[in-house]
């Protein structure tokens, strides 16, 4: 079966591949390949009751389907270079942010109009950061929440669905060269493109190096960052989420200069499990319709680490600390902020007696026992930061859940079109080991797409 353009993935950087073609070659014939499910069909069978932590389904509907790992994630556009990933170094500063902001305007006209724009230009929080050796990062942020961003993928699909040829639950095995373009070879039989954008995200980190090493495309090594998700009172940080809702916050430690950052924040969330390559690893929700909201606020603290000669996997030491997790605690544990000062086990009795009720059913432990050290001081010495500008955050009862991973792919090389060595080979989103967000990995997609056309 031939088609002018497939797209690997329908995570982000696919959708919004695929919607751009919609809008300016709506000759062309586009197939888009997904290993998970339609949108309809992505259900964590995790229901707090009969099946309370991960069974290792087949495809995880929380990382894999169409929306990708972003489908149920709190639907944050952050429309900034500041953080998301290097897509500016490729493509100038200018255009990644006019990009950015078209993504918007989709996501708009889609369903998301009414939800709310926040910024940190201007912010009073910027002064206080600095003065207590905190720094806000500037960004514009666009909240959809898990709600409304999941509407605005319903309402993309039932656009795209008789304009783009969708094939769900169909892994792609391997991609081949042929004459005059490429062969996608899938259990269910192979097809032929002139063109091919690969939008795998990160859950599709290990296929895309397998396909890196087949088409010797060269990769270079990434970062992984690592860290616990804290749970405390919204009360706590309801003066910046009120204002700026996302605040990305970045420290310095003063030991290792290793630096510290608060990564997705999620007020009135909730605290949710992950499985990437079967790990179990956790995240946070929110959500913009106020029945779903919890008492509570969620958000990482994470560590990037970087590595150089002789040992160049990251994701392989990252996967190695979540595993650990995984055996202690069958998955992912919990700790009190206090027990873990007092080097003590967090045990049932702890957790039902603190004035914070967890929004995740994890397991009771001890994080120093998983964490490395230089990693865990790091997050201890930024809570004791993060306290000076939001007291309360280093409260006894402050819950750490772990392990928090981000996986970044390999950074593969591609050109300042998104374009691998091989002409019509285009690698976009998360995948890339470019971007690293859901406004990089769109914005991506758009400008390969306009790219295609204007050739």
């Amino acid at each position: 079966m031939n088609y002018d353009i497939i797209i690997i993935g329908a995570g982000p950087g696919g959708i919004f591949s695929a919607y751009e073609l919609t809008k300016l070659a709506p000759d062309m014939k586009v197939a888009v390949f997904e290993s998970g499910h339609a949108l309809s069909k992505r259900r964590c069978p995790i229901d707090g009751d009969k099946i309370k932590s991960c069974i290792n389904c087949k495809t995880c509907s929380i990382m894999s389907g169409f929306g990708g790992a972003g489908a149920f994630s709190d639907g944050k556009y952050n429309i900034t270079n500041d953080f998301g990933g290097t897509l500016f170094e490729y493509i100038g500063k200018n255009r990644a942010l006019e990009l950015m902001k078209y993504v918007d305007e989709i996501n708009m006209e889609y369903g998301g109009k009414g939800t709310k724009l926040y910024s940190t230009a201007g912010s009073k929080f910027k002064k206080i950061c600095i003065q207590n050796d905190l720094h806000l990062l500037d960004a514009s942020v666009r909240h959809l929440g898990t709600d409304i961003n999941y509407i605005v993928l319903e309402n993309l699909y039932a656009y795209l669905q008789d304009k783009v040829e969708f094939f769900f639950d169909t892994p792609v095995e391997t991609i081949e060269i042929i004459d005059g373009g490429y062969k996608i070879i899938c259990q269910s039989g192979e097809y032929t493109c002139s063109k091919c954008i690969i939008s795998v995200g990160r859950s599709g980190s290990k296929w895309m190096e397998k396909v890196c090493r087949e088409l010797d495309i060269p990769t270079h090594s990434n970062r992984v960052d690592i860290g616990v998700r804290v749970e405390l009172p919204a009360e706590v940080f309801s003066h910046l989420t009120d204002e700026l809702y996302e605040s990305k916050i970045v420290y310095r430690t003063p030991k290792y200069e290793d630096k510290v950052r608060t990564f997705c924040m999620n007020p009135k969330g909730a605290v949710v499990n992950e499985n990437t390559n079967g790990i179990i690893t956790v995240n946070g929700h929110s959500y913009e319709d106020p029945a779903k909201q919890t008492e509570n606020t969620n958000f990482a603290l994470l560590v990037a680490k970087h590595f150089s000669e002789p040992f160049k996997d990251s994701n392989g030491y990252g996967e190695s600390i979540a595993r650990l997790s995984n055996m202690l605690g069958g998955g992912v544990i919990v700790q009190r902020f206090g027990d873990l000062i007092r080097g003590q086990r967090s045990n049932q009795d702890r957790i039902d007696g603190a004035f914070i009720t967890p929004t995740l059913n994890a397991t009771p432990g001890d994080l120093s026992l998983v964490l490395p050290k230089r990693i865990l001081d790091g997050i201890i010495e930024m809570i004791y930061a993060l306290d000076k500008i939001a007291p309360g955050t280093a409260n006894d009862d402050t819950l750490l859940y772990g392990v928090e991973v981000k996986f970044y792919n390999m950074e593969v090389e591609v050109n300042e079109s998104l374009q691998s060595k091989y002409d019509g080979l285009y690698i976009i989103g998360d995948g890339s080991g470019i971007t690293h967000s859901l406004s990089h990995a769109s914005a991506s997609g758009v400008h390969v797409v306009r790219d295609i056309v204007k050739a």
